[in-house]
């Protein structure tokens, strides 16, 4: 793990947390829609499970960049900031991934619950939101 400036850091810690909560939000609205619906296939019992893991996953990103924020804050009590950062990091990053990964997976899956002409086009969508946003991650990586 390279080392980054904690202003840099911070920063970054901050804008990942607010889109977490953001995303979160959409998650579990999301799964909560696809709880109502009338479809009990395989598409919608793994679209319901890709749903309930990215709300959990942005929820513990969220939790991590808070914590992370609090330890870089230039103010922190020397307790707080003596508290070691990388876990947290660590933590913050994989659970943004993976809440981003499975949010995209159960868009995808959504639509063949409801017919296969929806489901090619639910998948078209989030395969190009996979290759989008990997290509960018691993630009900036």
């Amino acid at each position: 793990m390279s080392e980054l400036s904690p202003v840099y850091l911070s920063a970054i810690a901050a804008q990942l947390g607010g889109l977490s909560a953001f995303l979160g939000g959409f998650a579990a609205t999301f799964l909560v829609m696809l709880m109502g619906l009338s479809g009990r296939g395989r598409a919608a019992s793994f679209a319901i499970g890709f749903a309930a893991s990215s709300a959990v996953a942005f929820i513990v990103a969220v939790v991590a960049s808070t914590g992370l924020v609090a330890v870089l804050h230039p103010e922190a009590p020397g307790m707080v900031a003596a508290t070691p950062s990388g876990g947290a990091r660590v933590l913050m990053t994989l659970a943004f991934l993976l809440g981003l990964y499975s949010l995209l997976f159960s868009l995808a899956l959504s639509g063949w619950a409801r017919s296969k002409g929806t489901g090619w086009t639910t998948s078209i969508a989030a395969g190009l939101g996979v290759v989008l946003v990997t290509s960018m991650l691993v630009g900036i990586g």
